[in-house]
């Protein structure tokens, strides 16, 4: 497998796991397991829920997603979702976006229950945990050149495995929301996230996603010249939209960026953009 992007992106089965975790997600798409993706509610991992969901639909998988309907600091997953949701939902795989590393109780409840658990995480950990399978460049064991990640950047490069397994022509169209992910997070633009943010500015141009469409279009009729959606709208707006007091909008956007309607995704804009607008006010 070669991907030829730019020299500066390595090969994503260099990452510890991958592998593995591609094989088991073919598993899951091929013999129709409810696959549930797990997130929080910042935008990076709002733009990965939204790009791990629309790739997976692409195949044909039975895929929801989930995110909690509080908000939280840490990045774990909750016994309570798992317990009174999840498994409600019949999920036989989770995966884990920008989280979950540290669930070990969680990871057991799971376990017990028969559910596969891919965790795909950045943050720091110290133990191994044989009850998931874990991508995380963090990992003592994984050579990965590049260590810097975000949830968009780690979930694009398990979103390249499968395409290629799939045999899908392209993902680079995608990389407009990995980009918003990244900028978002506030980290410093460099090594493979510097290279995702280049191509997906040059993706936003050309961009087919209804709902990042309709936000450019809402930003520029709700702010005109004087803020452009990339330098004020992405690093600044976007990351105003989901509140402490209002984490429903995590969901609101991942329907946003998931939509193949239009009309509903520039309902959606307008709601987002005269809340900012309300709350800016008041």
């Amino acid at each position: 497998m070669e991907y030829n992007l730019s020299s500066k992106v390595s090969n994503s089965l260099y990452l510890r796991n991958m592998n593995i975790a591609l094989n088991r997600i073919v598993k899951a798409i091929n013999e129709r397991e409810k696959i549930v993706i797990y997130g929080y509610h910042d935008f990076d991992s709002i733009c990965a829920i939204s790009l791990l969901m629309l790739v997976l639909r692409y195949v044909n998988s039975d895929v929801e997603y989930f995110i909690p309907s509080t908000y939280r600091e840490d990045r774990n997953l909750i016994k309570e979702d798992v317990e009174e949701n999840i498994l409600c939902f019949g999920a036989s795989l989770i995966i884990t976006v920008g989280c979950g590393v540290n669930s070990r109780e969680e990871l057991e409840i799971c376990k017990k229950n028969n559910i596969d658990v891919i965790v795909t995480d950045y943050h720091d950990y110290v133990l191994e945990d044989d009850n998931c399978i874990t991508i995380n460049t963090a990992q003592p064991q994984c050579n990965y050149p590049f260590k810097e990640f975000t949830a968009c950047s780690l979930i694009y490069k398990f979103v390249e495995v499968i395409a290629d397994y799939y045999k899908i022509s392209s993902i680079k169209k995608y990389l407009d929301l990995v980009m918003m992910g990244i900028i978002t997070t506030g980290v410093e633009i460099k090594d493979e996230n510097k290279f995702f943010v280049e191509e997906g500015l040059k993706m936003l141009k050309l961009t087919n996603n209804y709902g990042v469409i309709a936000l450019m279009k809402e930003h520029q009729k709700s702010y005109g010249d004087s803020m452009e959606f990339y330098d004020e709208g992405i690093k600044t707006l976007l990351p105003k939209m989901i509140s402490r007091n209002n984490p429903d909008n995590a969901r609101i956007i991942v329907e946003l960026f998931t939509t193949n309607d239009s009309y509903r995704a520039k309902q959606i804009s307008k709601y987002l953009y005269k809340e900012l607008m309300r709350r800016k006010e008041n």
